[in-house]
């Protein structure tokens, strides 16, 4: 395999996820874990970056080094953390876009000044031409707190010439993820969304994208309740039993549970969640429930419950129900990874725009065009051909 050192540029790097990445890459380079939860981890393709091989930095809000951020979020067991406290305080975050109508609930000290979007974007690009020189490629992942809803149907999205000149007047309809993205493929440089908001999944971005050829992917990672719904869903297609209503609940205390407290926020959340089942299934489910609500003792213990009613032959009903206790950030950030060194591996092999093969990792995939596919085991067949 090629050697190549792989920076990873995040976005919201100083939260739960992405420390827990940059701390989990640490401690595989000092051979102190195993590669259980890396999807990718046997599979030997020249061109995909070794995890030894990656290096961090990235942009947050607050502005403490990642050993304090760290031991803020709790994620990582004691001797985990003290193994790789020198390298954390090693990473300090940059300077990042601060705007709470977009994001109400969360925001520090560390932000940028309130300049036009053309001089943040310059800022961001200046940021990712200094990581460059530490690395030999960069990916950015957007792992920031979850944006409110934009709209989507404004005309200054439909083309990257509406965009521009919605940029040139400092337009508020422009959201910091899009800035991030647009920054990113203006400096031909792979850009993936884990969160729910609004970035490079409009047309204007994917239309740029395509332009510079940039591989692009999002959005949304699927990492916990909504991994298992797309997984049981297309059972109970294979076996004809109708869904007539799925209740799914979480709850969290993390930074991203904050976020996902404001009501704008939320909307943003519930809509990936909400839209896989009616794909997969090939109906509407009228009693698809989704509700997620911040529970600040749990911190990054996250906890999903589904209760799913099922009719079967004879028009018997029967109820499934699923309780999974998880860590969100040891579910996200190996999916976070595998997510760059794909789209990595996507540039390398001259790829441009939507990456539809990277569905697999994400609860609202981006396409080309096309209906998404849901189905889990559909996903994993489009990567797997692809790799």
């Amino acid at each position: 395999m090629t050697k190549r050192k792989l920076g990873i540029a995040v976005v919201g790097i100083g939260g739960a996820v992405g420390t827990t990445m940059v701390a989990g890459v640490e401690l595989l380079k000092k051979g102190l874990i195993g590669k259980d939860g890396l999807p990718l981890a046997d599979f030997e393709i020249d061109g995909l970056a070794g995890y030894e091989d990656i290096v961090f930095g990235g942009w947050d809000l607050f502005g403490e080094h990642l050993a304090k951020a760290a031991e803020e979020h709790d994620v990582l067991t004691h001797k985990q953390f003290v193994t790789v406290e020198a390298e954390l305080k090693a990473i300090k975050p940059w300077r990042a876009i601060g705007n709470t109508s977009f994001l109400a609930k969360v925001d520090s000290e560390n932000r940028m000044a309130d300049d036009s979007h053309r001089e943040t974007i310059a800022k961001l690009r200046q940021d990712l031409q200094e990581f460059k020189k530490s690395c030999d490629a960069v990916v950015v992942i957007n792992l920031a707190s979850t944006e409110r809803l934009a709209d989507e149907g404004n005309e200054i999205f439909n083309s990257i010439i509406g965009f521009d000149k919605a940029l040139d007047e400092h337009s508020a309809q422009i959201s910091p993820a899009m800035l991030y993205a647009y920054a990113a493929v203006a400096e031909g440089v792979p850009y993936g969304n884990f969160t729910p908001s609004v970035s490079a999944d409009i047309p204007a971005l994917i239309e740029f994208a395509e332009k510079q050829g940039v591989p692009i992917a999002g959005k949304d990672g699927k990492t916990g309740q909504t991994f298992i719904k797309t997984v049981l869903a297309p059972a109970f297609r294979s076996r004809a039993l109708k869904v007539d209503g799925w209740y799914s609940t979480n709850i969290l205390g993390n930074r991203d549970g904050l976020a996902l407290s404001d009501k704008d926020s939320l909307a943003s959340k519930v809509k990936t969640k909400s839209s896989v089942l009616e794909d997969i299934l090939g109906y509407e489910v009228e009693d698809h429930i989704v509700d997620i609500r911040y529970y600040r003792p749990r911190k990054d213990n996250k906890e999903a419950w589904d209760n799913i009613d099922l009719t079967g032959f004879l028009g018997q009903p029967m109820q499934i129900k699923v309780n999974f206790l998880c860590r969100d950030s040891i579910l996200a950030a190996p999916l976070a990874i595998e997510i760059a060194r794909l789209l990595d591996l996507a540039k390398n092999r001259g790829e441009t725009g939507v990456q539809e093969q990277l569905s697999v990792f994400f609860k609202l995939p981006m396409t080309k065009g096309e209906t998404p596919e849901q189905a889990f085991h559909r996903q994993e067949e489009m990567l797997l051909e692809w790799l």
